[in-house]
């Protein structure tokens, strides 16, 4: 079983920058590929950006392209979500999730593990 556990939301006005952590416990995610999806209220949830296992292949959604940048640190079994030029639609509730996979997926189904998310506001 994995732990996901996720921090650094919070409220941003726009334009700004935050950066989210999503750490991992119960064992190791170094394996996985992981990813950061992200859900509005009265939206669908939608992918914002996966890693692969190295992290040598990341996979981002058109809206936060050259915005948003995924990294991870195995050693320290975390993934990160640097998010810079937000803009008020970028407000949601954003989760981190691990599938048992080294490679990304664009799917939910596809993914095992999630955290319970937090909350991004950006004020415009």
């Amino acid at each position: 079983q994995v732990q996901l556990g996720e921090s650094g939301g919070g409220v941003v006005q726009a334009g700004g920058y935050l950066k989210l952590s999503c750490a991992a416990a119960g064992r190791t995610v170094s394996q996985d590929a992981v990813g950061w999806f992200r859900q509005a209220p009265g939206k669908e949830r939608e992918l914002v950006a996966t890693i692969s296992w190295t992290g040598g292949t990341t996979d981002d959604a058109d809206s936060v392209k050259g915005r948003f940048t995924i990294s991870r640190d195995n050693a320290k079994n975390t993934v990160y979500l640097q998010m810079n030029s937000v803009k008020p639609e970028d407000t949601a509730l954003y989760s981190c999730t691990s599938r048992r996979a080294r490679y990304t997926s664009r799917l939910t189904y596809e993914y095992d593990y999630w955290g319970q998310g937090t909350q991004v506001t950006v004020a415009s």
